[in-house]
Formats: C-alpha cells, structure tokens, sequence
C-alpha cells in the first residue's frame, strides 16, 4: 500500500507528540514520587521545622561492636563519634572543613580529611536528604521505573548531584518510603559505590526516620555493617564549636592496641 506524503508527515508528527508525552510522564513520575516521598515522611514543614538532629546507637562491623553517635544540622554540620574501650573516633564537618580523630589508628590529634573521605561525609549527612530543595542545590531526578530489592517490587528514582556523583533511591512502592540506596561517587577517575539498606522507620517531631542501615561498599565483602540506632532527638541544642576542629592542648594519653574496622 502507497502512503501518502501527508501520510508520512502526520505519522512524524504523532511520533513526536508521543515521545514529548512520555518525557512528560517520566518527569511528571519522578515529580510525583518526590513528592510522595517527603508527604510519606511527614511532609514539609515538618521536615523543615528540624533544626538538629541528635542519634544514638551501636554499630557493628566484622564482630566488633562500637557504641556510636551523630549530632548534625543542615548544610551537612555533623560530628560523628565511635567509642570502643575507651577510645573515640571522630569525623567532623563545620561547613567549610572536614576533620577526623583516629586513635585506632593511632591518630589522637584532629586532622583535616582527604578529598574522598570529605565528600563522602558530606554526602552521607545531607541533613534532608537528596530529595528536599534538590533544585536549589543543582541536582537532578529521573524516574528509572520498577526495580527489585532483595525480591520485592521497589520504585527507582536516579538522583544526579551536582558534583556528579549519583545516588539510586529506591521507594517502597507501598510506603513511599525510601529503603535502600546505591551511591556512586567519582573521584580522580575511581568510583566507589555505597549500597545502604534502610529500615525499622519511626516518627521523631512527625517525620519518619530509618532506625536501622545495613552498609557496605560494593565488592568488598569486609565492609558489610549494621548500625542499629535506639534514640534519635531533634531540635536538640549544638553548638557551632561543637564541630570546628580543636587545636590539640596538653600531654597525649596512652596509644591502645585495638584497631578495629570504622564505619568509613
């Protein structure tokens, strides 16, 4: 059968309507689920109304058990601490500088951390997570479809942050909730992937928070831990010296044997 030019023209024409309509649901989805997502967490003003957030718990690593703790506000502030026999290991960001103590590693004094270890603290501690105001800080999200987790239907949602790295979210389909992350940062041509499991969600001022996050980094089976978190408080009173790096004063203490494994 002989098709027409209009035929052709029209046929183009409906092609074009189509793939304009389906980039338009793809981002109508992701909208959508973003939206979901934050209503499902307690919404909004809620999530906004935190200004601190305060958790405690253990974490566990290669049969090593630490008792471990996190105070940290917006624009990723945090000082994360992990206490074994004495000993506290501290990461730190004040919002311009990332710093560490490592006594397991024999460490005491604070210093500045390298680029990889920066930006990974950085990332791990977006105080709202990837989702909030992701316009504002220059990042990008695309609904990927359906995705399994462990067998279960889950909803993927590719977050591109504005440095490049990517973070993979996927949504409960039920719950909206998110419950398990991939994150891929890049860094002088290497990338390292982070796979965390998120769950055991609970309400803290209205907002739903996971409890428990089983982590590792993708092909190193050695990395796998589990933190468990029994409190976390919010709007709970830090302040800005809290996270700035001290200049170390007085005699060092003693160096113990232990170095176990940490969670970054």
């Amino acid at each position: 059968m002989l098709v027409s030019r209009a035929e052709v023209i029209g046929r183009f024409a409906l092609a074009g309507i189509l793939i304009g309509l389906t980039h338009a649901v793809s981002a109508q989805s992701a909208e959508d689920l973003v939206a979901k997502n934050i209503a499902a967490r307690g919404g909004l003003d809620n999530i906004k109304a935190i200004k601190s957030i305060r958790m405690a718990g253990r974490y566990e690593t290669q049969g090593t058990f630490l008792q471990f703790s996190v105070d940290t506000k917006p624009d990723s502030i945090v000082r994360e601490s992990s206490t074994l026999q004495g000993m506290t290991q501290v990461h730190a960001y004040d919002g311009s500088e990332a710093w560490k103590v490592d006594p397991f590693a024999g460490r005491r004094d604070p210093e500045r951390m390298g680029e990889e270890d920066s930006r990974d603290l950085v990332e791990t501690y977006d105080f709202y997570g990837p989702f909030v105001d992701y316009q504002r800080k220059g990042s990008k999200i695309e609904y990927l479809g359906h995705s399994p987790v462990d067998g279960d239907d889950a909803l993927l949602l590719k977050v591109t942050l504005r440095n490049g790295d990517i973070v993979k979210c996927y949504l409960d389909p039920d719950t909206y909730l998110v419950i398990r992350t991939e994150r891929l940062m890049f860094i002088r041509g290497k990338v390292r992937e982070t796979i965390d499991n998120l769950g055991s969600y609970k309400k803290v001022n209205g907002v739903y928070f996971p409890f428990s996050d089983e982590s590792e980094t993708a092909g190193d089976p050695t990395s796998l831990s589990k933190l468990s978190l029994t409190k976390i408080e919010a709007n709970v009173d830090m302040p800005d010296s809290e996270f700035k790096m001290q200049v170390p004063t007085g005699p060092k203490p003693a160096q113990g044997s232990e170095s176990p494994p940490t969670r970054r």
